[in-house]
């Protein structure tokens, strides 16, 4: 069982340097002590201000801490993919030209590079700068490990300081990666998995297809996972929190919250749709607890080449300013099997007017009967003078019926 210090031993063999190629010239391995990531830094203004984000103060794994406290500095190596190690995270550190090379073509400065994976693991991969004054448990994490062995914490977190706002979580799971795999992984169960069907294996997407068939997988969030941290996992689309899936020939098991396809008519060409976890073809899936479309300056355009379905629990909402059309061969309300058809608004009002402008002239008539020899005839004329008045209302209301914002043809 080995230990390690500061000058040597396992992280001195770790950390020789006549290992790394030639190509990139790491002369030094570094332990950061801060980072600039805001103005709160105490060198902000010193290291270049906003210009000197990503800056890191560090000490050299393999010498002593400086007496001083003024430590050395390395920026970013990248500028368009950062990854900002945390404090008592390892990085590489290399000497590379700066911004005097006009004047001088050997000026140089620091650049730090990739986070050493210590622990592999892309939660963090720190190691104190002094493990002996660690709680014992803490102390078995760090120093006691034996060769292949990962840290295994379980109580959530590790007393060693990561930053001002990094606490460590004991239950994120690193991504099991499968061959041919590329995998990014950032430090709180989110991913890109550029991969592949793999049949025989423990994911969700390769029942189908063959092997080598290409998916791309977004992930934010890795769910309800246990707290064994150390133990890897795969996707689960019905139990992370956000996901995006683009597949090829995969059939994801997508448990759909509402999707109902008894209104569908089996049409000769296409048949209903295929239930949601049970399509295996090109799909792209959105799965989250919310999902929003928007567009500021123009339209949203949904096209396809058989059908779109609206499904949900509670209700369907439209609402517009303007104008709602709905333009189809047949339209059926309520079920596939509707039979009933609707009434033309306009033409029923001028058939109903037209019906109850000769009744009116009828009851006018009625009202004021008489019968030669004999006279009036009061019972008639009496019941028709007060139908004829209840005519005329249901008349003036003739107009209400119609609505003012639904049309048909």
């Amino acid at each position: 069982m080995a230990k390690t210090n500061r000058s040597g031993g396992v992280l001195g063999a770790l950390f020789d340097n006549s290992k790394f190629s030639t190509a990139f010239p790491v002369q030094n391995v570094g332990r950061v002590v801060s980072i600039v990531l805001d103005e709160i830094h105490p060198r902000f203004k010193e290291l270049g201000e906003w210009n000197g984000l990503g800056t890191i103060e560090y000490t050299l794994v393999d010498q002593p801490i400086p007496a001083t406290q003024v430590y050395p500095t390395a920026k970013p190596y990248d500028p368009s993919i950062r990854n900002f190690p945390l404090i008592n995270e390892i990085v590489y550190i290399a000497q590379l030209p700066d911004t005097d090379i006009g004047r001088f073509t050997s000026s140089k400065k620091s650049y730090y590079m990739s986070v050493v994976g210590l622990w592999n693991h892309p939660h963090h991969n720190a190691f104190p700068q002094n493990s002996n004054i660690l709680p014992p448990s803490q102390q078995k994490d760090y120093i006691q490990t034996e060769a292949g062995s990962v840290r295994r914490v379980t109580d959530q977190s590790t007393e060693i300081f990561l930053g001002r706002t990094f606490v460590e979580r004991g239950n994120i799971h690193p991504l099991l990666p499968f061959e041919g795999d590329r995998i990014i992984e950032g430090r709180w169960g989110n991913s890109i998995r550029f991969g592949s069907t793999v049949k025989n294996t423990p994911n969700t997407w390769s029942s189908t297809g063959e092997n080598g068939d290409p998916i791309t997988i977004i992930r934010n969030g890795q769910g309800n996972q246990t707290d064994e941290g150390w133990i890897p996992t795969v996707e689960d689309i019905n139990n992370d929190d956000t996901s995006i899936y683009l597949t090829s020939t995969q059939k994801i098991p997508l448990q759909s919250q509402a999707v109902k396809l008894n209104q569908y008519f089996s049409y000769p060409d296409n048949g209903k749709p295929t239930s949601p976890n049970e399509y295996a073809g090109r799909q792209v899936i959105l799965n989250s607890g919310r999902l929003i479309l928007n567009t500021t300056q123009d339209h949203l355009l949904l096209s396809s080449q058989k059908s779109i379905g609206f499904t949900a629990v509670e209700s369907i909402n439209f609402d517009t300013t303007n104008d709602i059309i709905l333009q189809a061969g047949d339209v059926y309300l309520g079920s596939k099997n509707a039979t009933e058809q609707v009434l033309l608004g306009n033409t029923t009002v001028n058939l109903l007017n037209t019906l109850i402008g000769e009744l009116i002239k009828l009851t006018n008539t009625l009202a004021t009967a008489q019968v030669t020899g004999f006279g009036p005839l009061a019972t008639v004329n009496g019941q028709a003078a007060i139908i004829n008045t209840t005519l005329l209302n249901l008349q003036a209301q003739l107009n209400t019926l119609l609505s003012n914002s639904v049309r048909t043809v």
